[in-house]
């Protein structure tokens, strides 16, 4: 076993039987006065607070709520950005056993529904509007094809839904292996899967990525500017805050002069989010005049980082950047860097496999473990991965093998030290500015247009974003469709972030001899001739 890339779980004692409520009423026994949770808007004094003590009561009161509407083990969705309800409502569900869904606020109706409907959910918390999406006209529209649905909750109304409750209605036992949260996913067909997190799994491994990575301390505040219906937002951020009795300023979309104004204001120890919010940070116009002496650590995820824009950072700031490697099955920490590591290791690798995880590095066709150095595709297995995905056995059953081994989908290397190197992914998701992508749903979107043909989507690499969504058509005979047609199509169905960007017209297709697409061959074609 000694030159295979396997990593065997290490500091198991670590690992901690407990559930996202027990991690609550911990830290609010110790901190009730510390402040909790901050409403990050731009005026420092519009900003709601709550101490950990108005946490828990709030949570405790809406789960009793919870309980006169919903048993323990149902589904309940909530559909909004980041707001401190929707914090308090993920506690309040963990409180009351009840399994909560979370749902991207940018989706569109049918989208809404497939979730919804998957899931089985039995209710649905909700803004009447968020931007330009109409939230509540969206659901009125899917409604009735969700006949497990019974009840619709507005967060316009959440004081009504707390007055509801009854103050005599007794919280359950919930076990730490019992269901939290359903996460929607690609998996490997492209189809969104509903991840089936336990609740050992998320407050471990937001203890043990984050909490312990960053020596995180009571009183201090970690800027939240990822959005929640993420594991980055929900779990790593907000449970290892909670963990650590800080404060969590809590942004209700990514603005860049927003989270530069509240690292100031509120004195924030945290300067982080996907690459391309990194990005925009730095570049912005106020980040020259910002006072960051308050941050003692950089961090990123979800997108692979380039190694030049860790050194910028930790350059400009003075301060160590971390990189972790995630995927939503796995609760999503796998491996994470160290303030401790060589400067070329934080750059470079995403670290090593966090506390209680086993990784090894397999050959995607032989399952056989690679010697060290060799690219193959990441395994993990240990109390992170997830139960498996709701209602779709067979898709469990190809993600996680009989030995426990989560099969990642994603390339990697591993040396003799434990360090990874993300080479690239098995699956074809596609990951712009650290939102995954499914090629699948945006094809058969563009197929059920007259004039296409058929349709290949692909991720293009960007500087800034990391990937860009690109679409390859064939149309019709004499089709008049353009870029712009097929843009606004494309939008009607699906949320902005899914649109491709980049359109190229095709009249033939490169094929392998069983007739697949070759989708690599149109990927290396537009990057060797820059679109021509």
């Amino acid at each position: 076993m000694a030159d295979i890339s396997y990593w065997a779980a290490r500091d198991t004692e670590l690992v901690r039987d407990e559930t996202v409520g027990d991690l609550l009423r911990a830290t609010t026994e110790r901190f009730p006065s510390l402040t909790a949770l901050i409403e990050g808007v731009a005026e420092p004094e519009a900003r709601r607070r709550w101490t950990y003590a108005d946490l828990l009561g709030e949570a405790e009161q809406a789960a009793r709520a919870l309980l006169g509407r919903f048993a323990p083990g149902e589904r309940v969705a909530v559909w909004a950005n980041n707001i401190p309800e929707w914090v308090v409502l993920e506690m309040a569900a963990a409180l009351a056993g009840v399994t909560l869904v979370t749902v991207n606020p940018a989706l569109r109706p049918a989208e809404l529904a497939h979730v919804l409907g998957q899931s089985r959910s039995a209710g649905v918390f909700l803004l009447k509007a968020y931007r330009t999406n109409p939230m509540a006209e969206s659901l009125e529209r899917v409604r009735g094809n969700l006949p497990e649905l019974r009840e619709v909750v507005f967060f316009e109304d959440w004081q009504g839904f707390l007055a509801s409750g009854s103050a005599t209605q007794r919280l359950p036992h919930v076990d730490p292996g019992d269901a939290a949260q359903i996460q929607y996913t690609s998996g490997t067909t492209g189809v969104p899967k509903g991840a089936v997190l336990h609740h050992r799994g998320i407050t471990n491994s937001a203890r043990l990525t984050y909490s312990r990575t960053f020596d995180l301390r009571p009183g201090e505040v970690f800027v939240n500017p990822m959005p929640l219906f993420h594991t980055a937002g929900c779990v790593l951020i907000t449970l290892s805050a909670i963990a650590s009795g800080c404060a969590q300023a809590l942004l209700p979309y990514f603005d860049p002069a927003l989270q530069l104004r509240l690292i100031e204001s509120e004195r924030g120890t945290s300067f982080g989010g996907v690459p391309t919010m990194l990005i925009a940070l730095l570049n912005h116009p106020d980040f020259p005049g910002t006072d960051l002496s308050s941050v003692r650590f950089a961090l990123s995820g979800g997108a692979t980082v380039p190694p030049d824009l860790v050194r910028r950072i930790e350059r400009t700031l003075g301060v160590p950047m971390t990189q972790t490697f995630a995927q939503t099955e796995a609760s999503p920490g796998i491996t994470t860097s160290r303030f401790d590591d060589d400067p070329v290791d934080r750059a470079e690798t995403l670290g090593r496999p966090i506390p209680g995880a086993d990784v090894k590095i397999v050959d995607p066709a032989s399952g056989e473990t690679v010697p060290y150095g060799q690219v193959g595709e990441v395994c993990t297995r240990g109390f992170h991965v997830m139960t498996g995905y709701f209602d779709l056995p067979d898709q469990t059953a190809e993600t996680i093998d009989a030995e426990g081994w989560l099969h990642t989908g994603d390339l990697a290397t591993m040396d003799s030290r434990g360090y990874c190197r993300i080479a690239g992914r098995v699956k074809e998701m596609i990951i712009r500015g650290g939102e995954n992508i499914y090629p699948r749903e945006i094809e058969q979107v563009l197929f059920a247009h007259p004039e296409v043909v058929d349709v290949a989507v692909v991720g293009i690499p960007d500087d800034t974003w990391g990937e860009q969504v690109a679409a390859f058509v064939k149309r019709t005979p004499g089709a008049t469709a353009g870029e712009d047609e097929l843009f606004a199509y494309v939008r009607e169905h699906l949320a902005p972030h899914k649109t491709p960007k980049i359109w190229q017209f095709v009249d033939e297709f490169p094929m392998t001899g069983s007739g697949k697409i070759q989708k690599f061959v149109l990927r290396d074609r537009f990057v060797a001739t820059g679109g021509r």
